[in-house]
């Protein structure tokens, strides 16, 4: 059998030698191993309420979260009337309103021949995709902004409701305004990022007035206002990107040192405990015009996203409704698709801190 085709070598050849000159002798050979991406973390299921995972079905689902009642307490004195409240029942809805899908198909030929099964590959991938577009969303969302455009980093100020607010006095964004910090909080302007800068030759904080800060200022900054709102200290986290790590990192390198026994990394988690949050680190996190890493002191337009809360605060629901292999009509192949179906809702405020940072 005899075959037609270019063979390139891998050796060069020189001049007038003409031994072997079709290079059979150095066959192409194709690994069985795969190099796999890396990818990122997801970590929105950790960080989110997830009781109602098994509340939905389809696509336009919603369930209802009945909000506990208020109760007045009075003064009492000998013979007074006592007149009972009526209880309120408000309630909002956590919609199943998101849905993304894939589909790819393997020819017979393909798949008989090929040494490596691309259908397993392509599944493998596929589920990892719909995950982290899930992560992406969920965490623009809990921090006030949204995608503007499938698969990147939110960058645009969410500006559409979910249903109801939780919470009457919160924004189009669904969060309170006393829960964000800028600049204001350190003496800088209210439409600026944070600068964030680490403690160097002995400093024990920014310069006051400049509307920059340390990182640990800025997360102590988060706890109090979530202690203020008499947000339990059990269960709660902070989700920072790698460039406010880098600089928590110069920060105290104590802090992050490889992080409880060697493990590094896992799912996101950075440290069990700092300040009484459990930090995790994300890539999905919205970056906004050039993103934090701006240098140049503060900044309006070219900043990042940090976050923190309780793991009441957001609720997520989510399910693959169908993952399913036919036949292809119009060829000898097998077509895999899959759809997923989430939905996520701000349920309290008040229990989500957002803070926007630039480097100085």
């Amino acid at each position: 059998m005899s075959y037609i085709g270019e063979n390139k070598m891998a050796f060069s050849t020189a001049t007038g030698y003409g031994n072997l000159p079709n290079g059979n002798f150095s066959p192409i050979i194709y690994s069985k191993q795969v190099q796999v991406a890396f990818r990122k973390a997801s970590i929105v299921e950790a960080i989110t309420n997830s009781d109602y995972f098994g509340e939905i079905a389809n696509m336009g689902d919603s369930v209802k979260i009945i909000k506990e009642p208020e109760i007045t307490v009075k003064a009492y004195a000998r013979g007074t009337t006592i007149t009972p409240q009526d209880l309120d029942d408000e309630e909002f809805s956590l919609t199943i309103d998101k849905a993304n899908y894939f589909a790819f198909k393997v020819d017979d030929i393909e798949e008989a021949h090929s040494h490596i099964n691309f259908q397993q590959l392509a599944t493998d991938r596929a589920a990892y995709r719909l995950a982290d577009q899930f992560d992406q969303d969920a965490l623009g969302y809990l921090t006030g902004f949204k995608q503007s455009s499938l698969h990147s980093n939110a960058d645009t100020v969410n500006t559409t409701v979910n249903g109801a607010v939780a919470v009457s006095t919160a924004g189009t964004d669904e969060l309170l305004s006393s829960m964000k910090i800028d600049a204001s909080e350190f003496g800088g302007s209210s439409s600026n990022a944070i600068g964030i800068q680490a403690r160097a030759g002995g400093a024990t904080s920014a310069t006051p007035g400049s509307g920059n800060a340390n990182p640990l200022q800025i997360v102590a900054r988060m706890a109090r206002l979530l202690d203020q709102q008499n947000v339990d200290t059990n269960n709660r986290w902070l989700v920072v990107d790698p460039v406010f790590v880098e600089v928590l990192k110069d920060e105290d390198s104590r802090l992050l040192n490889g992080d409880f026994g060697g493990s590094g990394i896992q799912n996101g988690l950075i440290l069990n405990n700092l300040h009484g949050f459990k930090v995790y680190m994300s890539n999905n996190l919205p970056s906004i015009g050039t993103g934090p890493s701006t240098t140049g002191g503060t900044n309006a337009s070219n900043f990042g996203m940090i976050v923190s809360g309780h793991s009441s605060a957001v609720a997520t629901a989510e399910q693959i409704n169908k993952t399913e292999t036919y036949r292809d009509p119009d060829s000898f192949a097998d077509i895999v698709r899959g759809m997923h179906l989430y939905g996520r809702k701000i349920l309290r405020p008040e229990a989500l801190s957002v803070a926007r940072y630039c480097l100085v």
